[in-house]
């Protein structure tokens, strides 16, 4: 891409507003725009790091033997009735509306329900089962706490993933699996080493779940950790019940701020007996099928990335979600520096390298700026200095380390580079 052809600009000051850290840069950044409290829509560049994102949970659940479709947002008011949780005092986040023909819909805020209901056409059997469906949907939840930028909002994008086993078996194995595989996703977006698997309470969905909590300053919740133990416990079901059933004492727990960037829920057969999914074991008895629920937020991680690595320039991408791996800066200097650009431009994409070209017409410091707001991993600086060295600028951003490679160097580093 030719910064010269993105449409967004780079901004001084985010709106006064907002007051999320994640919010205010990628606004300034051009990668999100603010439509209302709680609801952003996402620009060229925000776009690709969600798709980013969303590659790296689809590769993990797909390698569970996960299967993606995705499901409508309209909701019908009958089917969460049979579940109790159409009711506002059971679930007070709904958006809820009338249509022309009559009746109330809801807008989706989870897909337990419908998922299950649906399922009923395509399990009937033993033989049908395990299944394991997964979707990247925009969920519409009427949150009042819509001040965390893209962590919490009103709109948002999660991946949701649905398990339907034999029994309890089948399920904790499939439960522990996803675990893992979630794990692997965090471990990927460089935040593995700083994310909890965490026992909490289920909310509208179940009593107790377990919630994947990343440590960072800005953070909405609290959370207690034994690290030698490998165990962490939400503040709200912090008591002398849960404490005695995990085995550690509140003199051995470690408080910390974190951000929750996924949650795994095991509903048994309550949901499944509540909606009529059943099917036929060997002896031909009808058997409620075990679910369970899987959740990470796909817009929410990009947030919380955005929390944990910024500095004091602005965003550092981790180069695995970044929306380029190579930022071309090009500065003023004539037409060799426009050649040299350009030939470069033209082998870095031959190479198969993401890069941005920031060919516009700007000053030095104008462009350096943009380059640390933007995040992104590797600055490659073309001018008539690195065209007389015969080697070009590259700044790593997370580091701020420097080092002066010629075409072929930086090529090699590159496409090698793990």
């Amino acid at each position: 891409m030719r910064q010269s052809q993105l449409f967004t600009k780079t901004r001084r000051e985010a709106p006064k507003d907002e007051v999320a850290k994640n919010a205010q840069l990628l606004i300034r950044g051009g990668y999100i725009h603010k439509e209302m409290a709680g609801v952003y829509s996402y620009l060229p560049l925000g776009l690709r790091v969600q798709n980013n994102i969303r590659q790296i949970v689809r590769e993990e659940l797909n390698a569970l033997g996960g299967v993606e479709l995705i499901m409508t947002s309209l909701q019908r008011k009958e089917l969460w009735e049979k579940t109790k949780r159409w009711d506002d005092k059971a679930v007070d986040i709904w958006f809820k509306t009338t249509l022309k023909t009559g009746g109330e819909v809801g807008l989706a805020w989870s897909h337990e329900e419908p998922i299950a209901e649906m399922m009923k056409n395509y399990i009937a059997s033993f033989r049908d089962l395990p299944v394991f469906v997964h979707q990247f949907q925009t969920k519409l939840r009427n949150e009042l706490r819509a001040k965390s930028g893209i962590m919490r909002g009103k709109e948002f994008v999660m991946n949701d993933m649905y398990s339907f086993c034999l029994g309890e078996e089948d399920h904790n194995r499939f439960y522990n699996q996803t675990i893992e595989a979630y794990k692997k996703v965090y471990e990927r977006l460089g935040i593995g080493a700083d994310t909890y698997v965490t026992f909490a309470s289920g909310g509208a969905f179940t009593q107790f779940s377990h919630e994947f909590q990343t440590a960072v300053e800005n953070g909405e919740d609290t959370i207690y950790i034994n690290r030698e133990k490998d165990i962490a416990i939400n503040e709200e079901v912090l008591n002398d019940e849960t404490l005695q059933s995990l085995g550690v004492s509140r003199g051995e727990l470690e408080e910390i701020k974190t951000a929750e960037v996924g949650n795994i829920f095991n509903f048994g057969t309550q949901k499944a007996e509540a909606l009529g999914l059943y099917y036929k074991n060997e002896k031909g008895e009808q058997v409620p099928v075990w679910m369970g629920s899987y959740g990470i937020g796909i817009t929410r991680l990009m947030g919380l990335l955005v929390e944990k690595f910024a500095d004091e320039k602005g965003i550092v991408w981790p180069e695995s979600i970044a929306p380029f791996r190579v930022h071309l800066v090009e500065l003023m200097g004539g037409e060799e520096v426009h050649k040299e650009a350009e030939e470069l431009y033209r082998e870095l994409n031959q190479a198969g390298v993401e890069v941005m070209w920031d060919d516009r017409e700007a000053r030095a410091g104008e462009k350096f700026a943009d380059s640390d707001l933007l995040g992104i991993p590797l600055r490659v600086v073309v001018s008539e200095k690195t065209l007389a060295a015969g080697s070009f600028e590259c700044v790593h951003r997370a580091s701020g380390k420097t080092e002066h490679l010629s075409t072929s160097e930086l090529l090699k580093h590159l496409t090698h580079h793990v």
